[in-house]
């Protein structure tokens, strides 16, 4: 594309169209403000607004959700002929047949958490019951505002602009597009969800490819920094945030780096979700010398093309549609699974044994403790912080404490988002991640730990 074309999208409009809509995304989504436990982000103060004002008729919001999210698929797969005219509710209801038995099973779960009826394996505060009271209600806030606003910064031109300016350092250190860092930052100040959900959007809309889409859900959904002084808070470490913030970056840096080198995040095809390339297809290149010029071409190229607002709330509203019918379900599943796997049965404590070799070359104290915290991490990130609470030493702690962050991947939340949305990831994809992450990071957070103590 020649550069007087480029300088004709410039006007006053589509300079408005870029800046003003961007702007608000960049305050709800990315604008620490402080709170009473710190900082956060207005995205999250208005979700627990809503948390707050459902109230005690949350729980049962929650079950009519996930319920008829199962009942109405299962009438879709049933009777399908009666929908094919229905775009939206073909998107919503009729998933793959395996995501059929997998909101079946949400659907079970959550109203026998409803009336703690049942097994108390299913049911109790540390299975099912933690999902259904303390998960999915966060959730269920957060998704709200995330699905209705992700547009701003999806459709008027920031993520092109941002992505031309950081494709310099994204491309040659993570081979990754530019745009890729503002789910990195989304995910950083905000949730590891909102940057699942904005990588998400993007590879559906064909602006990632395969392997980068799953390398960015992944490893750039990082945990926001308000959920770190939680850890940091049950492992009675608070004072070193600064320290510990630090070392969980640079861990996750070298993992960024490395994993999408390795099976099976190198194995993953390099072809988009239709076959084309959208940010070329939409005058994705331009030759002006100025990185900043072309920046700000691609911007208004993409400003000039942005929906109006009736297009902009019809895309926010459908967003959080799927998001609650077809992600919620997924997360109660899959969540009180691998919590009832990790509380009654041995198989972390199994698989954590090969680990106590490497604590031990590492010199970590207590080495079979820390062992015990490391796959269960694979359930539910906060649940290896419990475990090891009560160890007598503030080197192990924070060495869990940190591993337990850089994993990632868990299937409470972040592994069971993944497996409910487009991204290309299996569950063993997610199991061998979180196992090479554990493996890449260890040594780093071992590493900062025998500096800092």
């Amino acid at each position: 594309m020649s550069e007087s074309k480029a300088i004709n999208y410039f006007s006053w409009r589509h300079l408005a169209i870029l800046t003003l809509p961007s702007a608000l995304g960049l305050f709800l989504f990315m604008t620490p403000i402080p709170a009473e436990k710190g900082l956060t982000i207005p995205v999250a103060v208005l979700a627990n607004w809503l948390k707050t004002t459902l109230g005690s008729a949350m729980p049962w919001i929650l079950a009519l959700i996930v319920t008829s999210s199962a009942l109405l698929t299962l009438w879709t797969q049933i009777k399908p002929a009666a929908f094919m005219q229905h775009v939206l509710w073909q998107k919503l209801f009729k998933p793959a047949p395996v995501w059929l038995w997998v909101r079946l099973t949400g659907a079970v779960f959550i109203v026998l958490a409803l009336f703690a009826i049942g097994p108390a394996a299913i049911h109790s505060s540390a299975t099912g019951g933690l999902v259904f009271h303390d998960l999915l209600p966060v959730l269920l806030c957060v998704f709200v505002f995330a699905g209705l606003f992700l547009p701003l910064l999806l459709n008027f031109g920031l993520l092109e602009m941002i992505g031309t300016l950081m494709t310099k350092i994204m491309r040659p250190v993570f081979r990754l597009p530019g745009r890729s860092a503002v789910d990195c930052m989304a995910s950083w100040l905000g949730d590891g969800s909102v940057g699942i959900l904005l990588t998400s959007k993007q590879y559906e809309a064909g602006f990632y490819t395969a392997r980068e889409a799953a390398v960015i859900g992944t490893t750039f959904s990082a945990v926001s920094v308000t959920f770190c002084l939680v850890v940091l808070g049950q492992v009675k470490l608070e004072h070193m945030f600064v320290q510990f913030y630090g070392t969980i970056c640079l861990a996750g840096v070298v993992a960024a780096i490395v994993l999408p080198y390795l099976p099976p995040l190198r194995n993953k095809p390099d072809t988009f979700i239709d076959g084309f390339d959208h940010m070329k297809a939409e005058g994705g290149h331009f030759s002006r010398t100025s990185v900043w010029s072309r920046a700000f071409s691609h911007g208004l190229h993409r400003a000039s093309m942005a929906p109006g607002v009736k297009a902009t709330a019809k895309e926010g509203v459908e967003t959080v549609l799927d998001m609650l019918f077809g992600v919620l379900p997924v997360i109660m599943a899959v969540g009180t699974c691998a919590l009832i796997i990790a509380e009654y049965t041995p198989i972390f404590s199994w698989l954590g044994a090969p680990f106590v070799p490497l604590f031990e070359l590492l010199q970590i104290p207590f080495a079979v403790d820390a062992s015990k915290a490391v796959m269960v991490g694979f359930a539910d990130m906060f649940v290896p912080s419990i475990l090891i609470a009560e160890v007598p030493s503030d080197m192990t702690r924070f060495v869990i404490a940190a591993l337990s962050v850089t994993q990632l991947i868990y299937m409470s939340e972040v592994g069971a988002l993944l497996l409910g949305s487009k991204i290309p990831v299996t569950l063993l994809d997610l199991l061998l991640i979180f196992l090479l992450r554990t493996l890449v990071t260890l040594p780093v957070i071992a590493g900062m730990a025998h500096l800092l103590f």
